[in-house]
């Protein structure tokens, strides 16, 4: 695997509210999105960059990879938005409406102009029918380092809106779309996370959820309250079975007698050389987690 850093569950804090940013320090989310987007009135823009910006310098959040969520470059916050984000050195930030690598484009000019440090990434919102349809070129941007995109992020919201697609219970509508973008961020090496659950009173109706994009090969869910954290870092993480198995199919492999096999039967299931790539990464996530929750608790 080309990253290891556990995202299975990703959680936008609105940047406007500070109780929501000091909070963030001592919840059990992966990654945090600090958005001064969607999540933010117009009227408190300004007043979330500047909160966004102190609690990222400020620091305090421990493992939790921080990303800001600009506003687009096209809006009155959006230049601003990028200068104080690069300023305040997140892990990475989100661009939201990219339909086109030429956005991508304009934020590497950005970060070139102002000097920002390499460790900042950029992630792209994917959430309009433009950008699925021209998911392939946005992902090749990833080829030209200096766009630094590492990860997509699904707007499925917004992607309802904009087709009239209905959002329904096993997103039967999206999954075309999900799927296509999910292979372009697998062909370029991006990570990409799924969109959002909507009914925070129904963290059930999120797990299935969870499930869904974790069998659709998603690395994560981004999430909107805290109550859906549980469910997707329990949907992301291989279960005790998928572990044990794995474990099998490894020293299966491993043993003298199969070293020129191309295929082996592990308890009655058949194995060829290829699922003992799809074997290790199931027990080193699964270690990767034991160590983030022994970490947590020390």
């Amino acid at each position: 695997m080309s990253d290891l850093r556990l995202r299975r569950s990703v959680l936008y804090m609105p940047g406007s509210n500070p109780r929501a940013l000091e909070k963030a320090k001592t919840l059990p989310a992966d990654s945090l999105i600090l958005d001064l987007e969607d999540a933010v009135a117009m009227e408190q823009k300004e007043l979330a960059r500047e909160q966004v910006c102190a609690a990222v310098m400020g620091g305090g959040y421990g493992h939790r990879e921080l990303v800001i969520r600009v506003n687009a470059p096209q809006t009155p916050w959006g230049d601003g938005d990028l200068r104080a984000a690069i300023q305040a050195k997140p892990d990475a930030i989100l661009m939201p409406k990219v339909s086109s690598p030429a956005v991508l484009e304009s934020v590497a000019d950005a970060l070139e102009a102002l000097d920002a440090p390499e460790s900042i990434a950029v992630w792209a919102m994917i959430e309009t029918p433009a950008a699925i349809l021209n998911i392939h070129e946005i992902a090749k941007a990833r080829r030209d380092r200096r766009n630094r995109l590492t990860g997509f992020v699904l707007g499925t919201n917004d992607l309802a809106k904009d087709t009239w697609a209905q959002l329904v219970p096993g997103r039967v509508p999206m999954l075309p779309w999900m799927m296509f973008t999910l292979a372009a961020a697998r062909a370029e090496g991006l990570i990409i996370l799924d969109g959002v659950w909507n009914d925070i009173a129904d963290p059930e109706g999120c797990r299935e959820e969870c499930r869904q994009a974790r069998d659709l090969g998603f690395d994560g869910k981004t999430l909107i309250h805290p109550n859906q954290i549980e469910p997707a870092n329990t949907s992301f993480a291989p279960t005790e079975e998928e572990v044990r198995r794995a474990r099998l199919v490894i020293e299966a492999f491993n043993l003298p007698e199969n070293a020129k096999r191309a295929a082996i039967k592990v308890e009655g299931r058949m194995y060829e050389r290829q699922h003992i790539d799809m074997a290790r990464r199931a027990v080193v996530w699964s270690e990767t987690i034991a160590a983030r929750d022994a970490a947590s608790a020390s």
